[in-house]
Parts: structure tokens; sequence; C-alpha cells
């Protein structure tokens, strides 16, 4: 196991009295390497406050990665942070292009799921206060310091309220319902509010308590807890935790998101990329384009001033 992996103690005094220690964690893939060395080389440039960056990706893909390691930037193999029992395997469904992780204690899960759940585990291999969390289709644009992640030893939670109450919300409707039942909420518990977004921090500790109520609850490894149902987000499972057990305890709310997402439909032509950066909300400082989208990266290094 990589020698980054050092959980220091952590209590509720020491959080309090000093300033947090961050890292930002990225979950990624062979197909995307070209666009974490873009998210990589703009989080170096423009962002402060990182004491580390952690890069999880599947085994086969750990020596690709290595390129992008340095002294603040750490390769993580999966298998050092999930069961052993979760194996990955070429899909012949997908006539072998696409993989899939297969057990018996789970369901079969795509490589999104196992993303999720890597984003997870990191909690207990690390040894930062908070997790800050960025997709590797991003690229920050702006100076950003992870301090806004923070104040009065409290970690930001972000949280859209009421949003699932609206229609077209079904799926995730369906993961905060998933959510609850993994985390032993009653199901008259119902949450309206959305977690869900990238760049947005946990703190490492409620994961690890997370982690730990889950097992106590069903009486086994998270891991088979939530890969039991497919429809699932990581994003859900940490913030019911926090509002409907710790009634947000350690944290506080925010609303406001700090990257500007181009989330579905066609890769943008350069005008329509550079109306896109220019109607970024004066809290945001970077933006992601959905790798399926297909924009190719160069040309947003070259749109961003990079290429």
């Amino acid at each position: 196991m990589n020698n980054r992996f050092v959980p220091s103690p952590d209590t509720e005094a020491d959080f309090l009295r000093r300033t947090p220690s961050a890292a930002v964690v990225t979950a990624s893939y062979a197909p995307d390497l070209e666009r974490c060395r873009l998210l990589c080389d703009t989080l170096d440039r423009y962002v402060s406050g990182v004491a580390h960056h952690y890069i999880l990706v599947e085994h086969r893909d750990v020596a690709l990665f290595r390129q992008l390691e340095n002294n603040r930037r750490t390769i993580v193999d999966e298998r050092d942070l999930l069961p052993r029992w979760l194996h990955a395997f070429d899909d012949p469904l997908s006539l072998f292009r696409r993989r899939i992780w297969l057990s018996l204690k789970t369901m079969p899960l795509r490589g999104w799921h196992v993303q999720q759940l890597r984003r997870i585990a990191i909690s207990a291999h690390s040894g930062e206060d908070v997790l800050i969390f960025c997709d590797s289709d991003v690229a920050f644009l702006k100076p950003f310091d992870c301090s806004a992640f923070w104040r009065d030893g409290k970690v930001r939670l972000f949280r859209r309220d009421g949003v699932l109450s609206a229609e077209g919300h079904e799926e995730h409707r369906i993961w905060s319902r998933n959510a609850g039942s993994a985390l032993g909420i009653e199901a008259s518990e119902v949450s309206t509010d959305d977690y869900i977004s990238t760049l947005i921090a946990w703190r490492r500790q409620t994961v690890t308590a997370l982690c730990a109520r889950i097992e106590k609850i069903h009486g086994r490894n998270w891991v088979e807890v939530v890969g039991a149902a497919r429809k699932f987000s990581e994003c859900m499972i940490y913030g019911r935790y926090v509002d409907d057990v710790l009634d947000g305890a350690g944290h506080f709310h925010g609303s406001e998101e700090f990257c500007r997402v181009h989330w579905t439909g066609e890769a943008l032509s350069d005008d329509e990329f550079r109306r896109f950066v220019a109607s970024m909300a004066p809290q945001q400082v970077a933006i992601g384009m959905q790798s399926f989208i297909g924009t190719d990266v160069g040309r947003i290094r070259r749109l961003i001033g990079l290429g």
C-alpha cells in the first residue's frame, strides 16, 4: 500500500482549533487520461490550500496514470480501497468494450458505480481532514482557495433544498430512497433535497462514521450494502447521513456551485465554448465538459490558454 495512506487521529477539538488539511480526490479511468492531465495542470496552476491530490483508478490503469504522479499527487489502486471479492472483467455483452464488476455480494456494477465506491473508500486511507471531490473532466479557470469549504470548524455541504419534489427528478428520488435504506433511515422520512454536484467537500471523519453505521445496521461490509442496489449516489448517501442522522452537525449548507458543467448535448463550437465560459457565475471557478459528449481536450486546452 502506498505510504501516503496514513490516517491521522482527528478529534472534534483538533478540527476546531486548527486549519483543516484538505485533499482533492478524483476518480478516473484510462479513456479520460488526457482530461485528467488537464485537470492536474489547471489544479496545480489555480488551486491553493491542497495538501494532496488522490487519483483513484482501476488496477489495470495504475501504470498508465503514474505519469501524473508527483510528490503531491498519488495514483491509488482500487485494490487498496475495495474488497478483493469485487472483480473487474471485460463485459462480453458490450463486445468487451466496457468493464463490469462482479461478485456474489453485490449486483453487477459498472465503472460509474465503482468510482462512487472508491470515493467513499478513500476516507479510510487518507490522512487529510477534508476531501474535495473533483471529476477528471473538470478544468479550473480561476484562482480558488480550498478554505471556501470550511468555516468555524464546519465543512460546507452542498445542498439544493426541495428540488426533488419537482418533476423530472425520479432517478434522484430513487437514489435518495436507496441512501435512506442503506443508512437505516425510516422510509417515511423522505428527503426532497439534492446533494449532487462536482467540486464539493466531505469531512473525512464523517465518511468513516457513515460506513461504520451502515455496517452496524446491516451486519455486512458497507460495499455489499451499497452495491446491492445498482441505483445509488455517493453524494446522496453522504448528504442524507449528515442531515438526517447527524442533524447537520459539523457542517454548514451551501447551494452555489463552484463548477459550471455542460452535462448533456453535443460538443460545443469555439464560439459556444467561449459563451459558456463567459456565462460562469461569479463564484464559479471551474468548468466541466462531460467526457461522453466528446469535446476535444486539445481544443479545450487551446481555448483556455493552455494549448
